[in-house]
């Protein structure tokens, strides 16, 4: 489990700990934290740019299956740096799965839904629509996608690229770069106003990070191989989060609206009827539900 320490993924390490499986968590802990890995896992600290490295600590560990989730997951950072987006998302997926091939370990590979797709898709946008990407993170992802199905393909292991919506819920964190449910329930609890950009009007697909975990943990158990979308197939706007994360915390706080920032889409929701027929995934946890939980979270889970 690359990422196992991050957001998304300790969930999914969560998710394969309940099957019974045996985890090794493979992080350099840059965004993720100890505190996130589930007991029962077993951490190694490393980079996925490090090839040599992880090629020895696959060979050591011997992995059946193989959940791909480390990523440099900024939007706004890739822009600013590409060069460190390069060496995690492209340099670093090419390691893994190379070294995930040479053991004959199947492999799946978190990839990015809107920001790989980019402006002007259809909308819910389905996996067989041409890549157009705004920003270096989406392009990385773009680039690792194929490392993925040419080496399945030559060795026919049977890989899965899951292209994700908004993931959203616990142990996201709530400053820097996180999403928007992280950072409007940290401004909500301080009573200050949440800052929104694009005006408010940029649409997105959100998904409880549950649902997530639970089609990642699924996947040994079926044959399913390729790409498969994982999202609701509906647009959301931010300012509907935001009322939904009022809702949940009492509050009525103007938010400060502000312009979209560069490389950021104004709309986005990808289609997983595919998921749906190859291995029966569909999400489950509704946005008012999810939302609501969310947020008591966070209010439970306050410093102090």
């Amino acid at each position: 489990m690359t990422g196992g320490a991050g957001f998304i993924g300790s969930h999914v390490t969560e998710a394969f700990l309940g099957r019974g499986d045996e985890v090794l968590v493979l992080d350099d802990l840059s965004s993720g934290t100890r505190e996130n890995i589930p007991a029962g896992a077993t951490l190694t600290e490393v980079d996925v740019a490090d090839g040599d490295r992880i090629r020895e600590t696959f060979q050591d560990f011997r992995p059946a299956f193989v959940c791909h989730l480390a990523a440099q997951a900024s939007v706004t950072v890739s822009v600013a740096d590409p060069a460190k987006d390069f060496a995690s998302n492209v340099l670093g997926t090419f390691n893994v799965v190379r070294s995930a091939t040479e053991l004959g370990a199947r492999m799946a590979f978190a990839s990015t839904g809107g920001a790989l797709y980019g402006e002007g898709a259809p909308i819910p946008t389905p996996e067989t629509y041409v890549p157009q990407p705004l920003s270096p993170y989406g392009a990385g992802k773009q680039a690792g996608e194929p490392y993925v199905a040419t080496l399945q393909s030559f060795h026919e292991n049977g890989n899965v690229v899951l292209p994700l919506c908004n993931v959203y819920w616990p142990r996201q964190k709530s400053h820097g770069e996180a999403g928007v449910v992280a950072i409007f329930s940290e401004r909500l609890l301080l009573g200050q106003a949440p800052i929104v950009y694009g005006q408010g009007t940029p649409t997105r697909d959100y998904v409880y990070v549950g649902d997530i975990a639970r089609a990642f943990a699924s996947l040994p158990d079926t044959e399913a191989a390729g790409t498969f979308n994982l999202g609701w197939g509906r647009e959301v706007s931010v300012l509907e989060v935001l009322d939904g994360l009022q809702k949940a915390a009492g509050t009525d706080i103007e938010p400060k609206l502000e312009a979209l920032r560069p490389g950021e889409l104004t709309r986005s929701a990808i289609d997983s009827a595919a998921a749906a027929e190859a291995f029966g995934w569909r999400p489950q946890i509704a946005l008012d539900e999810g939302l609501a939980d969310t947020f008591r979270w966070y209010a439970q889970h306050r410093p102090g």
